[in-house]
């Protein structure tokens, strides 16, 4: 698998597709194009993260990323690919099991279908959003395999469903890079435990997403979306218009786009609730502990979490129902009640208190939100969050990733990776600055210099998240609310220190056509009530639009 993937990494190919303008046959290929007038045109842009520096990724990896399908997508073609459109595009996990089980769709067709896809948009210069890292080679023989055995094999609704993971997340069959040159060849001996998971429910891992490089905690005030391996992510409502969030860029771009069914981001602190607020997704933060980290390139083992990144709630709750669970290996684990998605299109906003956070509630979508709330017989009480000591919150971040990046290079990495530590991550980064750290590498080199142990910082860290649970302990008890509500990824920090899951729900678009979303943040543990409540909400809201130019 390792011998046969690195070989593609070197091979160019055309293949016969379709262009939708004309629906004429022709050769369509991937040539790599002078970016310097693009990007020059960017160096005025308003919002200066966005004054790229590169758009396309270093290697000539996306030319050869659909040489393993190219007899299959060649015979698919593009008036099958029309035909199957009504029947996948923006649909839920239980349609799509229902169109199967009508036989009016395979998985093979299924995931024959996103390839086809990903092929169509990704080798497109005018519409390409640098989503996807890799392709699991095997993907189609799987595929096949779970048609034959779907009615002997099938107990959850994940089987068969084409789903993409985060690229810091381990799969044995594709590389786990975070993005970065130095883990371009990263094999590792093992599949991450929340990997594992999906596979056990029969779930095909379609690909790796693109990432901002280690997750955003590498370089200081650079592109939300970037990485060396796999480029400059672009939002498909904007491209180059509208930032992708972060870092989880590559699976909110990617499912915005209807190139797979749902994904797996990460989070430690708003890198889920970010690119899915900026990309029209339903995202959820969980609870520190429901999903196992074992097998995570990480930042921070007191605050990371991996979770699911969807088009509709009941899609989130199948996916989190998959892949949540306890590990023994994982210090913050615990044994969590399974999540009920069965019946999430029965719930109501009945009785249900909402407190919306005062420095939110001039926002126009904001309000049109309030009003359904409101229409729909919950009560929203606008409240004051208590000020809180929360200077320290970034210094449990550099504290943990000293020693947590270290532990995963040495366990969980191929053993052919050679840099062991963050000192030596800098060092091979000196060696090609321009290309391997464009932006710079400000944060790994801050971390490095601090000598403070973890050890002598955690009674400061119980302190910050202590504080974080004071800053919506208060206002819920005092209010009697059940859920606080924020926009996008705004109080991503207060629920990360706090450990209270967060969902974010699309709410609508501003004048601009950029995305926005309630994010609805509950107690820890409470995964639960955040998927009756945004299963509500998204039922009289009806916001989720795919973007224009991916339809």
């Amino acid at each position: 698998m390792k011998v046969l993937y690195l070989l593609l990494i070197f091979v160019t190919f055309f293949i016969c597709s379709c262009e939708t303008d004309n629906q004429k046959e022709k050769i369509i290929s991937w040539v790599k194009y002078d970016e310097s007038e693009e990007v020059k045109s960017l160096a005025e842009h308003p919002i200066q993260r966005m004054r790229f520096k590169r758009i396309q990724p270093h290697s000539n990896l996306k030319l050869a990323l659909f040489l393993p399908f190219e007899k299959e997508l060649l015979r698919f073609g593009y008036e099958k690919y029309q035909r199957l459109k009504p029947l996948i595009l923006e649909k839920t996990i239980p349609e799509l099991q229902g169109f199967v089980s009508q036989e009016e769709l395979s998985y093979y067709e299924l995931t024959l279908f996103y390839l086809y896809r990903i092929y169509h948009f990704e080798t497109n210069p005018e519409k390409y959003l640098n989503a996807i890292i890799s392709l699991n080679p095997d993907i189609i023989k799987q595929a096949r395999s779970r048609d034959i055995k779907r009615r002997k094999e099938m107990k959850h609704p994940l089987y068969g469903i084409p789903i993409l993971l985060k690229d810091n997340i381990n799969t044995t069959s594709m590389p786990t890079t975070a993005g970065a040159a130095v883990l371009e060849h990263n094999f590792p001996p093992q599949d991450a435990i929340l990997t594992k998971k999906l596979k056990d429910v029969g779930a095909l891992i379609l690909g790796k997403t693109n990432l901002s490089e280690w997750a955003y905690y590498f370089c200081s005030g650079c592109p939300l979306g970037y990485s060396y391996i796999g480029g400059q992510s672009l939002n498909p409502y904007g491209r180059k218009i509208f930032e992708t969030g972060g870092s989880s860029s590559g699976s909110g771009t990617a499912i915005a786009a209807n190139y797979a069914v749902a994904a797996i981001g990460t989070e430690t602190s708003g890198s889920i609730l970010s690119p899915s607020s900026k990309n029209a997704l339903v995202g959820l933060k969980p609870t520190i502990g429901s999903v196992s980290r074992n097998g995570m390139v990480p930042i921070s083992g007191t605050l990371d979490t991996a979770g699911p990144m969807t088009k509709s709630v009941i899609d989130a709750a199948i996916l989190m129902s998959a892949i949540s669970g306890y590990d023994s290996l994982d210090s913050y684990s615990y044994k969590s009640e399974p999540i009920n998605y069965q019946h999430l299109e029965n719930m109501s906003l009945r009785g249900v208190k909402f407190g919306l956070i005062k420095a939110f509630a001039s926002d126009s979508l904001m309000q049109n939100a309030v009003q359904k709330i409101e229409n729909n017989s919950g009560q929203v009480i606008q409240i004051h969050p208590p000020q809180i000591e929360f200077q320290q919150f970034i210094k449990i971040l550099d504290v943990d990733m000293k020693i947590d990046l270290p532990n995963y290079l040495v366990h969980h990495a191929s053993e052919t990776i050679e840099v062991k530590n963050i000192d030596d991550i800098v060092a091979f980064n000196v060696k090609d600055s321009m290309r391997y750290a464009p932006y710079n590498q400000s944060i790994f080199r801050k971390i490095i210099t601090d000598t403070l142990t973890k050890d002598q910082f955690e009674r400061e860290k119980m302190q910050v998240m202590s504080e974080a649970v004071r800053y919506f302990q208060e206002p819920m008890q005092n209010h009697e609310l059940d859920v606080i509500i924020s926009i996008n990824n705004y109080t991503a920090a207060y629920a990360a220190a706090a450990h209270y899951p967060a969902l974010t729900v699309p709410m609508g678009f501003n004048q601009h056509g950029e995305p926005y979303n309630i994010t609805f943040i509950a107690p820890s543990k409470q995964e639960q009530k955040l998927f009756e409540i945004g299963a509500a909400f998204e039922r009289i809201s009806k916001q989720r639009r795919p973007p224009e130019d991916y339809r």
